[in-house]
């Protein structure tokens, strides 16, 4: 299989799109989901699905799944939404909005399905509510692109990379975000899986966009 070819112009969303991007709840700067959506437009060159680990309110999932549309693929998002470990109370990251008063739990899943139908994209999105390891081992389908941006810890971004990462055709890309050199930057657990991913073989660096990493699969060995 052939791997996709950049496109002889940069695509970018429509700016309803973008603006439901935006809109959302979530973390990824404009800067960062324009490169992004640029990556999925190229990988659903493949003709095959294009993979999130890690929902959230459905922000990023809005730019893969305009990305999915429009070449005719679905986009598959996978996420607990019981929120990450920087989610919960007394965390940085934690937004009390989310917190369902029955469960008291954190509960993102409401927010990502309206997220979803105000951008229209509900029909071209799969999602699957649950653990990232549990969704990966049942996936028996090549992807064209897996984009890891769910838990922080190494164990978490470890079990995304090996559960998801193998699913990838050749040509296929493989995007993470949260990548930072620097500890004073961010956490090291997704730097670590970037780094492991580049020693690997399997990949190939294509593009960097302040923490978002584009990798290409070259080879075999992940």
């Amino acid at each position: 299989m052939a791997a996709p070819e950049a496109p002889a112009t940069t695509p970018v969303p429509a700016p309803e799109i973008l603006a439901a991007f935006e809109a959302a709840k979530g973390f990824m700067p404009v800067d960062e989901g324009l490169a992004l959506y640029e990556a999925a437009s190229a990988a659903a060159a493949l003709g095959l699905p294009l993979v999130e680990v890690g929902t959230y309110c459905g922000r990023s999932t809005i730019l893969l799944a305009d990305a999915a549309r429009a070449a005719g693929v679905t986009a598959v998002t996978v996420d607990h939404h019981r929120g990450s470990e920087e989610q919960q109370p007394g965390w940085e990251y934690h937004d009390p909005t989310l917190v369902d008063p029955e469960a008291g739990r954190m509960d993102t899943l409401p927010v990502f399905r309206r997220t979803l139908h105000a951008a229209g994209l509900e029909e071209h999105v799969l999602a699957l509510v649950g653990r990232s390891p549990q969704a990966a081992a049942l996936w028996n389908t090549p992807v064209g692109l897996v984009f890891v941006d769910g838990g922080h810890t190494d164990e978490h971004a470890t079990a995304d990379y090996e559960g998801w990462a193998p699913h990838l055709a050749p040509g296929g890309l493989l995007v993470i975000h949260d990548v930072f050199a620097d500890p004073a930057d961010g956490g090291q657990a997704p730097y670590r899986v970037y780094r492991r991913a580049l020693e690997s073989g399997a990949f190939t660096e294509v593009s960097a966009h302040g923490s978002l990493h584009v990798l290409r699969r070259t080879g075999q060995g992940i």
